[in-house]
């Protein structure tokens, strides 16, 4: 049984949509910000990465490695996709790169790492 969903109205409050098409166009490159740093943090150990750069301010791809008990190779395929979409920057101290992250992500990301730090989030 599929349940097909109508729409009933009498009539368009046009000043409602013309409203919400002109938000919604305004906002374009900040939907786009957000689905790209959703997109990435959707991965589990992309989204470890952000949280520990977020909990740390900067680390390098081996203490990551080591937190994470994974391979530094691995940690550093999911580092150049976050650094790739300009969420995180690097800094680089004799052979060393830290990565940190960038101010806008960390202000989108705020909210999930609060929810993360309080086990607030519902299954």
């Amino acid at each position: 049984m599929s349940l097909e969903i109508t729409c009933t109205r009498n009539e368009a409050d046009h000043k409602q949509i013309l409203r919400c098409k002109n938000t919604i166009d305004k906002s374009s490159s900040s939907f786009q910000t957000m689905s790209k740093i959703l997109t990435l943090a959707g991965n589990e150990v992309r989204l470890k990465i952000l949280f520990l750069l977020d909990m740390e301010n900067e680390l390098c791809p081996c203490d990551i490695a080591d937190i994470l008990e994974m391979s530094v190779p691995a940690v550093s395929q999911h580092i150049r996709k976050i650094k790739d979409a300009g969420i995180i920057s690097s800094r680089r101290e004799g052979q060393t790169l830290f990565y940190s992250l960038n101010d806008g992500g960390e202000k989108i990301l705020s909210y999930i790492f609060q929810g993360i730090k309080q086990s607030k989030i519902a299954v």
